[in-house]
């Protein structure tokens, strides 16, 4: 568990889940007090920050955090896309972003489905983040065009 950050859709994708002319959304943590960020933290040998450095390239930056684990708290690193990056698109009204996730596609496939499986995984550590939830009901309301949906 991440204390003092939270999950949240406020990062531009022009290179995965979206493209320069149209780009998704995807998670970044932002500060935020009392907040916790649950999810899963990987063990890795320092050489994999290479390929990480260039996955995360659109607007993402290292930084160092303590995390807890069931075994007690360790060093770790997140990458966080900071307000003023390149690719930062801050904060919109829930129905604007899950708008704008369900109209985006990229070289990694569809937005939705980024946000799909993101609650799923969510739901299978038992991780609730009523952020993530949200967007997720809100796409049943919109077409793939972004639209609001006729159900």
């Amino acid at each position: 568990m991440l204390r003092g950050w939270s999950r949240r859709f406020w990062q531009g994708s022009h290179d995965h889940r979206g493209v320069p002319d149209a780009p998704g959304r995807v998670v970044t943590l932002i500060e935020a007090p009392r907040a916790r960020c649950v999810g899963v933290a990987y063990a890795i040998e320092h050489d994999a920050f290479e390929h990480l450095d260039h996955r995360e390239k659109n607007g993402y930056a290292r930084r160092d955090v303590e995390i807890e684990l069931p075994s007690g708290h360790v060093d770790a690193v997140v990458y966080v896309a900071a307000p003023g990056n390149v690719a930062y698109l801050g904060p919109a009204a829930p129905l604007d972003i899950a708008r704008q996730i369900a109209a985006s596609r990229g070289p990694s496939g569809s937005n939705r489905e980024y946000l799909v499986e993101l609650a799923r995984a969510l739901r299978n550590l038992d991780a609730p983040d009523e952020h993530v939830f949200e967007l997720e009901a809100l796409l049943d309301r919109v077409d793939t065009n972004g639209h609001r949906a006729l159900r």
